[in-house]
């Protein structure tokens, strides 16, 4: 049986669970950014970070689930996505709009990532 790790512990969430093999980031939003562009920036660095705390990186991404809280914001949001996504090894993925949780979010990312 394996066991669970969690990262980044806090009372209502881990930033990352690593089960089998597997690590599941929780959503990864950004405050301080005023554009869709920023905050997925930022939000992309956070996810590097997390990766390889958790013994991952970006190549081994299995599944990216992205939300906006405006469509408008998809080519802003790809412009930067694009950029830093490995292109050899892109993810599956999806994008939707939904309300996110403070009006001031432009950007939520869901990640799901092999181990090395």
């Amino acid at each position: 049986m394996s066991d669970i790790t969690r990262l980044n512990k806090g009372p209502r969430m881990s930033q990352a669970v690593i089960y089998n093999g597997i690590v599941h980031l929780s959503g990864q939003v950004d405050t301080n950014g005023k554009t869709a562009a920023d905050q997925t920036r930022a939000i992309l660095a956070n996810i590097e970070t997390l990766l390889e705390e958790a013994g991952s990186n970006k190549s081994r991404i299995l599944q990216a689930t992205i939300w906006l809280n405006d469509v408008a914001d998809f080519d802003e949001m790809n412009s930067v996505w694009d950029a830093w996504v490995d292109p050899e090894n892109p993810p599956a993925r999806a994008c939707g709009e939904c309300k996110l949780a403070l009006d001031s979010l432009k950007v939520e990312i869901l990640i799901t990532a092999a181990t090395a």
